[in-house]
């Protein structure tokens, strides 16, 4: 999945929990604009980083990268 599929995912499931970017930041203990980076795509996030997406946002990690099991 390219970068900004993930972000756009990321952006739908922070916004069903109606979190803002800044909650979301503040939930996650990273800045604002990192947050904001991941859903444009322009930053590629690390397994441990979709990781800790997924909890924050009380998704499944497979579902989050949209893998087929």
């Amino acid at each position: 999945m390219g970068s900004n599929q993930l972000g756009n995912r990321i952006r739908s499931f922070r916004k069903l929990k109606g979190y803002t970017q800044q909650s979301l930041s503040e939930k996650m203990g990273v800045s604002l604009s990192f947050v904001g980076s991941l859903e444009r795509g322009t930053r590629k996030p690390t397994e441990p980083v979709l990781r800790k997406i997924a909890s924050t946002l009380q998704v499944d990690y497979d579902e989050l990268c949209a893998i087929n099991k």
